[in-house]
């Protein structure tokens, strides 16, 4: 087990506060003294309650409060959109910011990647997963004894240890405060008087004080004197407060609140609310419109109706911030509906009978969405269509779960599944694209109508297994895609498939294989006219098995088109992968700077898009570099620092003879001038730098070399008996762009 030294600073994922926390101060205390007592604190209570504010209020004192107990960040899980047993794992790892291309189980990735940490883990909306909820943190809390747990849900987990803070509507003061702040916020010349204190007084009496009943009542107080809302409300008490036998009054104060604002939405609003039900967290203006309007609510009065159910605080407004991934889609304008009132909505839509339909037209939207990205992908809004899926992600798996409710529809979800490749390959999301790849194709093989969609969805696990290191899963995925492409007459997946071949190929240190297959490859891509981000990268991989071999002109020639056909393309993640060649070739021939510049943009571009596999190739090239120019101590650092990497992606640098080389000549080379015990000190250190840490040390400019850089020399080749494959280069080794038959010298 490595041994991580302590981290001065905090880290996280915890959102920015939209609106000011009101009051609760004696619940922030306790909830934080039971958090210095008890490694599970879970917060109860009914739905609206604000457990979740409490909860996140509670995190962030605990972040400042207790910096070293939570040295390594204070992160929120949200699962209030998770349905699904097998995407809880999954969801917990991405709000932990992890990315693994390995076939591990996600619940092994987790429980390795906390054993060793001490965090705050903020678990908020488990109730639909209550039981498989409790029993991850019960295998994560006995695996990690620096892991601390605070839930937020309608019941407790009820695990041993567990210390459970059942939360009561705030104070008479504290709902006073929070409804005259909200209606303040709805409508600036509110305030309260001497004349309507007693019925705002009543008015949250009558709620229980719950805030969210509280909220929604605020936004009628734009409308309607504190008075006309009391007077209204308490029509409403009488015929809604049957509900089922035993329940809670509040309970019954909270479904009063939500179906009175139902009540007094006009016809069209209540309908909007209905049907903005089939999404599953955020979505946009374009996605409602296509999905919810028809004859009873044209498309031109949707966004009028939206914006009067914001206005009543049904719906919030979020704005993403500028900037490209992780970060969101730069000045889009996004919604959301709160649990509670999307659950109302939902059964109100079954009622109408329409759920089906309106599921439909939620999954219609989403495939139209992924067929534009793919398609941008190749462009220079490939940031921004990253950006846009990894918003969309939890209305992608609704849309791939009804697809899967269906048999006669399984092709759909094989389409969409297999569309996604540049998101599962190149935004680091491998785990979760073999998932859904793995369950669309549980279907045996369709009928010839359909069968270009299963084919995609076999080339692209092909793909993702080939990356993962499980060459039985991806040979036999890529055999059936051929093979099936040759039946049914598909050169386009039939030239994916044999490029797919040769990539398993490469990593497999069979170069003349590869080169075969890649060359083959490119011959079928150009003749069926395909020309995108996986042609450019098998132009790139081929030159990969040429600068392995030593033909470095070859190399270089490909990459170089690659390059200026990326640039006019605005293509940027296959780009890096030519830079991370160019930097190779150019380390070879002495030129040390021209590979740090090449190898630092690389890095740049690869954590951009989460993509783990170039971001530490890019990495433990530069360390290399670092070697040469004479900084061994700073080279030991980022060869350390891409160990950790490597867990993520599976066996070491494939286990390849070819591609860990420039490892052994970077260990051989720091080794010798630091000694055995500094560059293990240094090692180490790297090991225990974050991901984000790591990126920005790569970043660094170079500091004064410690030594006098190294005579040029090239780069080892594996000898016999290291790695497969014979010198001289593979055949067909034309670009994309060169005319059939052109030679390419």
């Amino acid at each position: 087990m490595r041994q991580r030294p302590e981290r001065q600073r905090t880290c996280g994922n915890l959102p920015s506060e939209l609106s000011r926390f009101v009051g609760r101060g004696a619940e922030l205390t306790e909830v934080g003294r039971l958090l210095e007592a008890s490694r599970l604190v879970t917060v109860t209570g009914v739905g609206g309650v604000g457990k979740s504010r409490l909860a996140l209020a509670a995190a962030r004192e605990a972040a400042e409060a207790a910096q070293e107990r939570h040295r390594d960040g204070v992160w929120l899980a949200e699962l209030s959109c998770v349905r699904d047993t097998a995407l809880l794992e999954l969801t917990l790892a991405e709000s932990l910011g992890l990315t693994d291309h390995t076939t591990r189980p996600p619940r092994t990735v987790l429980a390795e990647h906390l054993a060793e940490r001490r965090l705050l883990l903020v678990l908020d909306g488990f109730e639909q997963l209550v039981d498989e909820t409790a029993e991850l943190v019960r295998e994560l809390l006995r695996r990690s004894p620096g892991l601390q747990v605070l839930a937020a849900g309608r019941r407790p987990l009820d695990l041993e240890g567990e210390q459970v803070f059942p939360l009561a509507p705030p104070a008479p003061e504290e709902a006073l405060e929070l409804l005259a702040e909200r209606a303040a916020a709805a409508d600036p010349g509110f305030a309260v008087t001497a004349a309507n204190r007693a019925a705002l007084v009543e008015l949250c009496t009558r709620l229980d004080g719950i805030p969210l009943a509280l909220e929604l009542a605020a936004g009628r107080l734009r409308a309607l004197s504190p008075e006309g809302v009391l007077t209204r409300l308490e029509d409403r008490f009488a015929l809604l407060t049957g509900g089922a036998r035993g329940a809670l009054p509040r309970h019954r104060a909270l479904r009063t609140a939500i179906g009175w604002s139902h009540e007094l939405c006009t016809a069209q609003e209540r309908l909007l609310w209905a049907r903005l039900s089939v999404f599953a967290g955020h979505f946009d203006l374009d996605a409602v419109e296509y999905v919810c309007a028809g004859a009873d609510l044209p498309v031109e009065s949707v966004l009028d109706v939206l914006g009067e159910l914001l206005a009543q605080s049904l719906l919030a407004r979020e704005e993403t911030a500028a900037g490209g991934p992780p970060d969101g889609v730069r000045g889009r304008v996004r919604y959301r509906m709160l649990e509670t009132v999307r659950a109302y909505g939902a059964g109100w839509l079954e009622s109408l009978g329409d759920a089906a339909r309106l599921r439909r037209r939620h999954r219609d939207w989403y495939v139209g969405l992924v067929t534009w990205c793919e398609l941008d992908w190749f462009s220079p809004r490939q940031q921004e269509v990253a950006a846009l899926v990894e918003a969309e992600l939890a209305n992608l798996r609704l849309a791939l779960e009804c697809c899967l409710g269906d048999p006669d529809e399984a092709h759909l979800g094989q389409y969409l599944a297999g569309t996604l490749w540049f998101y599962w390959a190149g935004c680091g999301r491998l785990t979760e694209g073999r998932y859904w790849l793995d369950r669309t194709l549980e279907p045996g093989p369709a009928e010839s109508e359909h069968a270009g969609s299963r084919l995609k969805a076999l080339w692209v696990l092909g793909y993702v297994a080939a990356l993962q290191g499980d060459a039985v899963a991806s040979m036999s995925a890529l055999y059936e895609c051929r093979d099936g492409a040759a039946r049914t007459g598909n050169p386009v997946a039939a030239a994916y498939a044999v490029h797919r071949l040769g990539c398993l190929a490469l990593v497999s240190d069979d170069m003349t294989r590869a080169g075969e297959l890649l060359g083959t490859a490119l011959e079928r891509y150009r003749d069926a006219g395909e020309l995108n981000s996986n042609v450019l990268m098998c132009q790139v991989e081929l030159a990969m098995t040429l600068a392995f071999q030593g033909d470095l002109a070859g190399a270089l020639s490909l990459c170089r088109e690659v390059r200026d056909i990326c640039e006019e393309r605005g293509e940027r993640w296959t780009k890096a992968y030519a830079l991370y060649v160019l930097a190779y070739a150019a380390l070879d021939a002495g030129g040390t700077a021209e590979a740090r510049r090449l190898l630092t943009e690389c890095v740049s571009i690869n954590h951009t898009f989460r993509d783990l596999i170039g971001l530490v190739l890019a990495v433990e090239l530069l360390a290399l570099v670092t070697a040469v120019e004479g900084r061994p101590a700073e080279a030991a650092v980022l060869q350390g620092a891409a160990e950790p990497m490597w867990d993520g992606v599976g066996l070491q640098l494939f286990g390849s003879g070819y591609f860990n080389a420039p490892r052994l000549m970077c260990r051989e080379r720091a080794g010798e001038l630091l000694g055995a015990e500094r560059y293990e000190a240094c090692a180490q250190h790297g090991r225990s730098l974050s991901p984000q840490e790591a990126v920005e040390r790569a970043l660094r400019p170079p500091a004064p070399p410690e030594s006098a850089p190294a005579a040029p020399e090239s780069l080892p080749r594996p000898r016999a008996g290291e790695a497969a494959g014979t010198a001289g280069g593979p055949k067909n080794r034309k670009p994309v762009g060169s005319p059939k038959g052109e030679p390419t010298g």
